[in-house]
C-alpha cells in the first residue's frame, strides 16, 4: 500500500493541474474509473506489473486501456508516469486521495449510512437532508444494511459518526444501570 503522504502528493499535483484548467472534476472521475479497472481485474494488474512481460508489451496494454477509456491527456500522461516509475500498484490509493480532494473542493462529503433494513427512498431523502444540514456540504450517500443494529441508523460523514442505532442505545442504557 502506498504511504498516505506520497499518495496525497501525487493527488495534489493532479488536482492542481485540474484546477488550472478547470477540469479537476473530470480528472477525478477518469482516475477513479481507471483505478477501479486496475483494482477490479487481477489479470490486468498482472499484465501491467509482472516483469515476466516486457516493458514495451505492458506499456502497449496500458496504452490500449487508456485509449479505450478515452483518458484525457493529463490523466493519460499521469498514468504513464506512474507506469514508467513502476508505481502502478499505487493508482487506487492516489485515486482515493484525489477523490477526497475533488469532493472537498466541490463542497461535497461522502457518507455511509448503515441501517438494520434497507431504507425507503423517502427515508434516504430525509437522512441525506439531515446530514447535509449538519455538515454544510452536499452529501454523496452510500447505503449499507446490518441486521445487528436491531433498528435505527448509523451515519458516518468523514471522521464523524452519528449513531442512532437501537443496539447502541440499549448498550448505553445497560451501562447506566450497571453504574448505579
Amino acid at each position: 500500500m502506498i504511504s498516505g503522504s506520497l499518495a496525497r502528493r501525487y493527488a495534489r499535483a493532479l488536482l492542481d493541474l485540474g484546477v488550472q484548467n478547470d477540469t479537476f472534476e473530470q480528472i477525478g472521475k477518469e482516475l477513479d474509473e481507471l483505478a477501479a479497472m486496475y483494482s477490479g481485474s487481477r489479470d490486468l494488474t498482472e499484465a501491467l506489473t509482472n516483469p515476466v512481460f516486457s516493458h514495451t508489451r505492458r506499456r502497449d496494454v496500458l496504452m490500449a486501456i487508456l485509449e479505450e477509456a478515452k483518458a484525457s491527456p493529463v490523466v493519460r500522461n499521469f498514468v504513464l508516469l506512474l507506469f514508467d516509475r513502476e508505481r502502478m500498484p499505487y493508482l487506487p490509493g492516489i485515486a482515493r486521495e484525489l477523490r477526497a480532494m475533488v469532493d472537498e473542493r466541490g463542497g461535497r462529503a461522502r457518507a455511509t449510512v448503515t441501517s438494520a433494513r434497507a431504507l425507503t427512498a423517502d427515508q434516504v431523502k430525509k437522512v441525506k437532508a439531515s446530514l447535509e444540514k449538519l455538515s454544510g456540504k452536499q452529501i454523496l450517500l452510500d447505503k449499507k444494511t446490518d441486521a445487528g443494529l436491531i433498528g435505527g441508523i448509523v451515519a458516518k460523514v468523514g471522521d464523524t459518526v452519528y449513531d442512532g442505532s437501537i443496539r447502541t442505545q440499549l448498550e448505553q442504557m445497560r451501562e447506566r444501570f450497571l453504574a448505579e
